[in-house]
């Protein structure tokens, strides 16, 4: 089994979604993470905060400097993930889209490189 990250991307400056589409994407949220429990593909998923509430560290002349808010502007951001296990390629963007229709946003899969 290969652990693959399946990465939420949602717009930065879009308007948030209604409380009765969220309702509706959380409830298919719950749907999704129950059948990936079910076929024992799930390890883990969370959503994020927005990307203000980042704090970016980094290198710098032998100290590490932090800087609060967005390290990057671009139209998209990262809203969360969702860890999963599977014995390939073909079988991770069977469950990413699952997770597009979940959530309503596009998904990047991606594979680790090493079993972790």
């Amino acid at each position: 089994m290969t652990y693959y990250l399946l990465s939420v991307v949602q717009p930065s400056e879009a308007e948030p979604p209604s409380a009765e589409a969220l309702a509706e994407i959380g409830h298919n949220l719950e749907v999704f993470h129950r059948e990936l429990r079910e076929a024992g593909a799930w390890v883990f998923a969370g959503g994020l905060h927005d990307p203000e509430s980042a704090t970016m560290l980094r290198p710098h002349n032998g100290e590490v400097l932090a800087t609060d808010g967005p390290y990057a502007q671009g139209k998209e951001c990262l809203g969360g993930i969702c860890l999963i296990q599977a014995p390939d390629l073909d079988a991770a963007l069977r469950w990413g889209r699952r997770a597009v229709w979940a959530t309503t946003l596009p998904i990047e899969v991606r594979a680790f490189m090493e079993e972790a």
